[in-house]
């Protein structure tokens, strides 16, 4: 189908861009890569008057440390992240997560900040983000705020930014040294939503583990933190039975949709099958 009519805003600065979404008010969203917006529009199920296009905005692109974190500006492609040395050494999961995120012509227009930003459950970073412990910076005509990403997601394309606020970068702390991690996705074909997907990023000190996060995508209305699962990782030798114990408390906290990825019931399955492959991934790393 064919979107509906807009006007078309290219914004030079994020100031200007801040004040063209507080005067357009509900009428106006921004956009970055515009994969989750467009289709969107061409099936009539967002129909903005304005589009505010961020892509001229160089200072929101960029990957940088800051202290013991590093930083990535939201305009950042997923091409970008997969092309970045500095990630590659210190975060891999970004990497690997990019990787596996729709096909290469996407990724070179995709954007981490409109991958993360739209609350759409089925996105990659945003369980990714989450296991990360990450923080987005969010400005608005009030200025700037930092909101964590464990905090951002409400509701299927419901999040904690406030109207006329965009998110500008995300920060996220530099893992240990040698930690493992993983990111496993079933999808039906490339280029596809995860059925199920799972994040893994631990640490392992004499052969047990000191550190566990997990983050699942697309089973339930938003991105999950699998604090309890981790939790019950944490201090084991990753035995088989307390795999097992915490893939059962992963799954508990899933509320996935029947669609034609299949039913709830099976992609909560596949969700624990998945965060068993990415916890013996997460393991073979650690260390390595």
């Amino acid at each position: 189908m064919i979107p509906g009519s807009f006007a078309y805003h290219r914004p030079t600065s994020v100031k200007e861009a801040v004040g063209l979404l507080g005067s357009l008010g509900e009428d106006a969203r921004a956009i970055a890569g515009g994969h989750s917006l467009i289709p969107m529009m061409k099936l009539r199920l967002a129909s903005p008057a304005h589009l505010i296009d961020l892509a001229g905005l160089a200072d929101l692109k960029g990957i940088r440390e800051d202290g013991k974190d590093i930083v990535i500006g939201a305009m950042t492609t997923q091409h970008e992240l997969i092309d970045s040395k500095l990630l590659a050494g210190k975060i891999p999961i970004l990497r690997e997560t990019s990787l596996l995120i729709a096909d290469p012509q996407v990724r070179y227009v995709g954007t981490i900040g409109g991958n993360i930003a739209n609350g759409d459950p089925g996105n990659d970073m945003p369980a990714v983000m989450m296991c990360l412990n990450a923080t987005y910076h969010a400005v608005g005509k009030s200025g700037e705020r930092r909101i964590a990403a464990r905090e951002f997601y409400q509701g299927a394309y419901l999040t904690a930014l406030k109207p006329g606020e965009i998110v500008t970068a995300v920060r996220m702390p530099v893992p240990a040294a040698g930690h493992g991690y993983a990111y496993e996705k079933l999808k039906r074909k490339v280029g596809d939503y995860a059925t199920a997907a799972a994040a893994v990023v631990l640490t392992l000190s004499g052969g047990k583990v000191a550190a566990c996060s997990i983050g699942l995508t697309n089973v339930a209305d938003t991105p999950l933190w699998a604090e309890e699962a981790g939790k019950i990782l944490t201090g084991s030798a990753l035995d088989a039975a307390t795999v097992k114990k915490a893939v059962a408390a992963a799954e508990a906290i899933t509320s996935p949709a029947s669609d034609g990825r299949g039913p709830a019931a099976y992609r909560t399955k596949m969700a624990g099958v998945m965060l068993a492959r990415a916890i013996a991934s997460a393991k073979a790393r650690a260390g390595a």
